[in-house]
């Protein structure tokens, strides 16, 4: 049986990856993972904040004061010449890739064109297969229109793709006014894989307290509904490969995705919440239901249910919601 797959120019051994997490933080836990059947590991992610935050913060304090005396203008370097924490990220993807044999994808979480573009270039020196940029803007300027929101997406990832020539993931909300056509302009772009969807921070109120606090909620199988559809609507569509994330907890939601169309299978809550083992357990239980239904490889399910390939392409759009609404059965209600 075959469980490889293509993904990012790289041959897997399955569809399994970890996605970013801090379990990637210890580099003990990323060789568990590759020992539980982990096919390759998506670092835990590089903020933009840290770059800038730390830059600015530190140039403040070695600057302060020097201009009391005309000769301690020039004692200190400039920003660009400092060592910050992302430094040691860089210095965490090399020993990395010295400690394990499967592929490693870093990732930068970003919000904007700039100057961090170049650690993209210091992250795939360190020797980083493939680089995921997970972009995390919310929009609140109401003079902003939702063109002027498509296009900072399509230019970030200009301004990366034009830092580096390791393949680039772009990791994305379902927050478009039209998400077809962004996906279309993104692969345009030149984006190697698009991964669906990135799960927003939602901040909650603590009554009590009266503040604004942050609350990580897991994953549920349910959230895969919504990647799972887009997977199957852009499959085939575009040349980007296709990751799935977010609601992959159990051998069938994996199974799913790849039918959908799916390159690549991401696990993060499943192992924060039953452990790193989970990868060997799902891996075992696609086996199993490949034996049973004679699947001979992973490669023969990919995109089989897709929209351009199930009998029935209207049940990813609206024709089935009106369906959806009136099948369900209200004598269950107590």
């Amino acid at each position: 049986m075959d469980l490889s797959t293509n993904y990012l120019g790289m041959k897997l051994r399955t569809p399994l990856v970890p996605s970013a997490s801090p379990l990637s933080e210890e580099i003990d836990n990323i060789k568990r993972m590759e020992d539980a059947g982990a096919s390759a590991i998506v670092m835990y992610s590089l903020f933009e904040e840290q770059i800038t935050h730390e830059t600015y913060e530190l140039y403040h304090h070695l600057t302060k004061g020097t201009e009391s005396f005309a000769e301690s203008l020039t004692y200190f370097p400039e920003p660009d010449d400092f060592v910050l924490r992302a430094e040691e990220y860089v210095e965490h993807v090399r020993k990395t890739k010295a400690a394990v044999d499967i592929p490693i994808i870093a990732s930068l979480n970003a919000h904007s064109e700039g100057g961090w573009s170049e650690y993209a270039k210091h992250i795939q020196d360190a020797g980083a297969d493939a680089l995921e940029l997970n972009i995390y803007y919310i929009p609140t300027d109401m003079n902003l229109a939702g063109e002027d929101v498509d296009k900072k997406y399509v230019d970030i990832l200009k301004s990366v793709k034009s830092a580096v020539n390791i393949p680039l993931a772009v990791k994305l909300s379902p927050f478009f006014s039209n998400f077809a056509n962004i996906a279309k302009r993104l692969d345009a772009a030149g984006a190697d894989a698009l991964v669906l969807f990135n799960r927003f921070y939602q901040p909650d109120i603590e009554l009590e307290t009266l503040e604004v606090v942050p609350r990580v909620l897991l994953s549920t199988p349910m959230a895969l509904r919504l990647p799972m559809r887009w997977i199957a609507i852009l499959y085939g569509k575009i040349k980007a490969d296709l990751a799935a994330t977010s609601g992959v907890h159990k051998p069938p939601d994996v199974l799913k995705m790849l039918m959908a169309g799916a390159n690549v299978t991401m696990l993060c809550s499943v192992l924060l919440k039953h452990g790193i083992d989970q990868i060997r357990v799902i891996e075992q239980g696609m086996k199993q239901w490949m034996e049973e239904y004679e699947y001979e490889s992973v490669r023969q399910m990919q995109g089989s249910m897709s929209q351009q390939n199930c009998p029935h392409p209207s049940a990813f759009e609206r024709a089935q919601y009106m369906r959806a609404l009136h099948s369900y059965d209200t004598t269950k209600i107590i």
